[in-house]
């Protein structure tokens, strides 16, 4: 395994640990926790492998992508109480990574733009997001957010 591969793992688990602990005044999560799912992808699907020039798209996502989709997860505390847009994340987040410069981002995120604005939901709940699946670099012109991967004219429900 090699070492940047190794490395976003234990990255990975210590933003569990961490995330999981942050959300111990929120209602109970079990330790362990992910969003499974029942959907058409997974957090786990959507990179095929991590190299020295970075993440490398899964088969899964190129053959999904601009087609509707199905994915679970947990909505990172957006900026304003009400917005077009969220992020969503493998694990439970109860800080708004925007807020925080010393923050350390999950590698697995996808942006959702919704198609309208709405009020969100905890973020300890998982929900399940449905909408079209986009993939490559694209930065928003409207907040300057940089996205890989983005789940447009969706929509949530909670799980």
């Amino acid at each position: 395994m090699s070492k940047s591969v190794e490395a976003r793992i234990n990255r990975r688990q210590t933003l569990q640990t961490i995330g999981l602990g942050l959300i111990a005044g929120l209602p109970l999560l079990a330790a362990g926790t992910r969003a499974e799912a029942n959907s058409d992808i997974t957090f786990d699907e959507l990179y095929g492998k991590v190299s020295v020039l970075g993440l490398e798209f899964s088969e899964k996502v190129k053959q999904l992508n601009g087609k509707e989709i199905a994915m679970r997860g947990f909505m990172a505390p957006p900026l304003k109480a009400e917005a077009q847009f969220f992020v969503l994340t493998e694990i439970p987040m109860s800080i708004c990574p925007f807020c925080s410069t010393d923050s350390d981002w999950p590698d697995n995120i996808v942006v959702v733009y919704l198609g309208e604005k709405q009020t969100f939901t905890q973020p300890s709940q998982t929900i399940e997001v449905r909408g079209k699946l986009e993939m490559g670099s694209w930065t928003d012109p409207e907040t300057g957010f940089v996205s890989l991967l983005r789940i447009r004219q969706a929509e949530y429900d909670t799980v």
